[in-house]
C-alpha cells in the first residue's frame, strides 16, 4: 500500500492534539456536502423546467418541421416531396400555412399568427389534449370554425358560446395602397370552436384555422410555409433528420422539436451552465476552511514529520500526505454530498414536498420539477475533487518548505 496515502487515512480518522483541527475539518467536510447537495439539487430543478417546457411544446409542435432557409412560402413542388412521404419512419405528412393578420372580435383588435392546417392535424399533435374550452373542429355544416390559443382569446374577450364571429384582414398579395383602403384588403371570418393553452409565448400567437381557409385568405395558391412531420417513436430521430436533410437540400431547414424553440432552450442551458459556475464559485469560496485546516495540520503533525524524515521519508511523498488528506476530505464531502443530493431529489420527485409558492392549482404542476441526470453528477462531482485538488494543493505548495525545514532542524 502507498504509504502517504495510508497516514492520509490515519489522519483524516484520528483525533488531533488541537480539538479546534477537528472542528475545521468537520466545517471543510460539511461545507463540501452543502455545496455537492446545492448542485445536484438547483441543476436537477433547472432540468425539470427544462424538460417540462419540453414537453409542452411537445404537444404542440411536430417531430420535425421542414422550412424555406430564405423566405416565407414555398411550393412544395420544388422538394422531393413523395421521397419524404415513403421514408418508413415518417407517420404523418401535413403542409400548413402561417402568416400574421389582424384579427378584430367586437372592438377588441389583436395581430396574431394564423396557422392553417390540415384535416390529420389532430393525428400528430396533441391539440385535443391541450383544449381548455369547446371541441375541436375547424369546418361544420360548410362554417368556418378556429382554435384559438388562450392569450388570443382573453386579449379579444373570445368565447365558444358567443354568437359573434372573429373577423380576420390581412393586405392583399401585390396590391398597392390606395384611397380605398378595402380594396388593399381581405377579409374574411369565422367563429370560435375551442381554446387551448400551452404556454403563453403559444397562446399568445396562434389561432388555428383549416388550410383551405387560409389559403384563400392569404392567396398563398400552391404554396406553403412548413411541412410537419410525426415521426415513428421507435425511429432514430437524427437519422430521420440527417436524411430529410439530404433530400429537400441545403435550401431547406429540417428542425427538431428543440430547434424549433432553439432560442428559449439554448437560454435555459445558457442559465443552467452559468448556475453551475457560481456554485462551483461559491464552493470554491468555501473550500477556504480546507486551506486552513490543512495548514493547521502540518503545525499539529509537526512531531510525526520530523519523525519521518528520520526514518527517510522523503519531501515528495510527505507533501504527499497532506495532498492525499485534502483529496480524502473532498472525495469523502462528495459522494456524501452526491447521494444526500439525489435522495433530495428523488424525494421532491416521489412526495413533491416542496409546492410552487402561489400555485393552488392555478398551475398545470403544483410543486417544483426535478430530473435527475447523470451527467450532471459526474459534473459536480469532478467540480468537487478539482476545488478540492486546489485547496490541498496551496498549503502543500507554500507551507511545507517552512514545516519541513523546521522538522530538519529540530
Amino acid at each position: 500500500m502507498n504509504l502517504s496515502f495510508y497516514i492520509a487515512k490515519r489522519y483524516l480518522v484520528s483525533k488531533k492534539k488541537q480539538n479546534i483541527i477537528n472542528i475545521i475539518s468537520g466545517i471543510s467536510t460539511a461545507g463540501i456536502i452543502v455545496g455537492t447537495m446545492a448542485i445536484i439539487i438547483i441543476v436537477s430543478v433547472m432540468n425539470g423546467f427544462t424538460q417540462l417546457i419540453g414537453v409542452f411544446y411537445s404537444d404542440f409542435d411536430p417531430d420535425l418541421k421542414i422550412t424555406v432557409a430564405e423566405g416565407k412560402m414555398f411550393d412544395p413542388g420544388s422538394i422531393n416531396t413523395a421521397e419524404i412521404k415513403n421514408l418508413p419512419d415518417v407517420v404523418q405528412y401535413a403542409e400548413v400555412i402561417e402568416e400574421v393578420a389582424m384579427l378584430k372580435y367586437g372592438k377588441q383588435q389583436f395581430p396574431a399568427t394564423v396557422k392553417g392546417v390540415p384535416a390529420n392535424y389532430p393525428e400528430y399533435t396533441n391539440i385535443n389534449k391541450l383544449l381548455v374550452e369547446g371541441s375541436y373542429y375547424l369546418e361544420k355544416d360548410g362554417i368556418d370554425y378556429a382554435v384559438v390559443g388562450r392569450g388570443v382569446a382573453n386579449y379579444l374577450g373570445v368565447g365558444v358560446s358567443f354568437l359573434e364571429p372573429i373577423n380576420v384582414y390581412v393586405p392583399k398579395k401585390g396590391r398597392q395602397l390606395s384611397l380605398n383602403p378595402s380594396r388593399a384588403i381581405n377579409y374574411d371570418y369565422l367563429y370560435p370552436s375551442a381554446v387551448f393553452a400551452v404556454l403563453e409565448d403559444i397562446d399568445a400567437k396562434y389561432i388555428l384555422v383549416s388550410d383551405k381557409f387560409a389559403t384563400e385568405l392569404f392567396e398563398s395558391g400552391q404554396n406553403i410555409s412548413a411541412i410537419e412531420l410525426d415521426i415513428a417513436d421507435d425511429a432514430d430521430i437524427d437519422a430521420v433528420q440527417k436524411s430529410i436533410q439530404a433530400i429537400v437540400g441545403n435550401a431547406f431547414h429540417v428542425k427538431n422539436k428543440e430547434q424549433q424553440h432553439d432560442l428559449i432552450f439554448k437560454t435555459m442551458k445558457s442559465e443552467k451552465w452559468a448556475v453551475y459556475f457560481i456554485l462551483v464559485f461559491i464552493l470554491l469560496l468555501a473550500s477556504g476552511n480546507m486551506i486552513g485546516n490543512l495548514t493547521m495540520l502540518y503545525i499539529d503533525k509537526k512531531e510525526d514529520i520530523s519523525i519521518l524524515i528520520s526514518m527517510g521519508m522523503s519531501k515528495d511523498k510527505i507533501n504527499r500526505i497532506f495532498l492525499y488528506e485534502g483529496w480524502l476530505i473532498s472525495f469523502l464531502g462528495g459522494v456524501i454530498g452526491a447521494l444526500l443530493g439525489v435522495l433530495v431529489c428523488w424525494l421532491q420527485i416521489r412526495f413533491e414536498f416542496i409546492k410552487l409558492p402561489g400555485a393552488n392549482n392555478s398551475f398545470v404542476i403544483s410543486a417544483y420539477p426535478v430530473e435527475i441526470m447523470f451527467s450532471d453528477i459526474l459534473l459536480a462531482f469532478v467540480a468537487v475533487l478539482s476545488v478540492g485538488f486546489l485547496a490541498s494543493w496551496y498549503p502543500v505548495k507554500f507551507m511545507s518548505p517552512k514545516h519541513l525545514v523546521t522538522s530538519n532542524i529540530n
